[in-house]
């Protein structure tokens, strides 16, 4: 009986952990941003001056609650359209990095088993180097004169410069370049698990190699393609090194202005505010999407 108990001790600690880590690394943080963001900003050390420090004050405070920084929000276009902008580069990145990233990682799985590992290897090769180098690299190739406009000219191609450098093409291309790994491995692991037998069945039962791949694999592989546009998108919405290297005054995404509202502007509770309302657009989506999963698994 003790060793029963043990045990289920043991499991109710194994549940626990990741709670734990939950409310270490997210609920605790989260908890000072908003305390942040329904602060005041201040002439301060740090900038911004709380409506309550402690349990005693906050019955007083919610009954005064002021939400001025998220009025501010809504109120001001700069904030509201760079959310938006952000989130249509952030999907204009997911879609290009699943329309590359797909046949890559069907490659991948395709190919024998003794080149798996090299080919994963030449996907994660990138992530060896610094993250900032890379950008830079791209500003070296986009730039007027640079890598790219030279060999187009070298190869009779153009003959003016390109000009795609502070554009949001050259944002684009930077992002779907840094992001693509995190498209393609996800794929690779549904797609390598893949029962090739199905696909046998449904070509012996007269099924075209496209009707096969749209009937068979591709839902498949579902899975591993949310994966994998999670794992591009999230990131992708709050992205600041790319846009304020690769991009120029009209690719102001949302990471920009969080980063201009923190620094420059020292305005603590706005650009805390900024955040909170960040984490809701990219959250909530996640937790419904999740839900629907639940639903629909325990419906059959």
């Amino acid at each position: 009986m003790s060793a029963t108990a043990s045990l289920q001790r043991l499991g109710r600690l194994v549940v626990a952990v990741p709670y734990l880590w939950l409310a270490l690394f997210f609920l605790i943080p989260f908890a000072i941003v908003l305390r942040m963001a329904l602060s005041q900003s201040a002439m301060a050390l740090p900038p911004y001056a709380p409506h309550f420090e402690g349990l005693a004050q906050l019955g007083e405070f919610l009954s005064q609650l002021d939400l001025e920084n998220f009025r501010l929000l809504a109120d001001d276009p700069l904030y509201w359209q760079s959310y938006l902008y952000s989130l249509r580069i952030a999907a204009l990145t997911t879609l290009l990095a699943l329309a590359i990233g797909y046949p890559l990682a069907y490659a991948m799985a395709s190919a024998p088993a003794r080149w798996r590992g090299i080919l994963i290897v030449f996907v994660i090769l990138p992530f060896w180097t610094s993250f900032l180098i890379r950008v830079y690299a791209w500003i070296g190739v986009l730039r007027p004169e640079g890598l790219l406009d030279a060999s187009l000219a070298f190869l009779g191609i153009t003959a003016e410069p390109l000009r795609l450098l502070n554009t949001e093409a050259a944002v684009l291309l930077g992002m779907v370049y840094s992001y693509l790994p995190f498209m393609v491995l996800p794929l690779f692991a549904t797609l390598e698990k893949l029962d090739r037998g199905l696909l046998e069945a449904a070509a012996d039962l007269g099924a075209a190699p496209l009707t096969a791949f749209l009937t068979v694999t591709l839902p498949l592989s579902l899975p591993g393609i949310l994966a994998g546009s999670a794992l591009v998108f999230i990131p992708a919405v709050g992205e600041f090194v790319i846009p304020d290297l690769l991009g120029g005054p009209d690719t102001v995404m949302i990471g920009k202005v969080l980063w201009g509202e923190f620094f420059s502007n020292r305005d603590w509770p706005l650009a805390s505010a900024v955040a909170v309302v960040l984490l809701v657009v990219l959250v909530l989506p996640l937790v419904l999407l999740q839900r629907a999963r639940l639903r629909r698994e325990m419906a059959t």
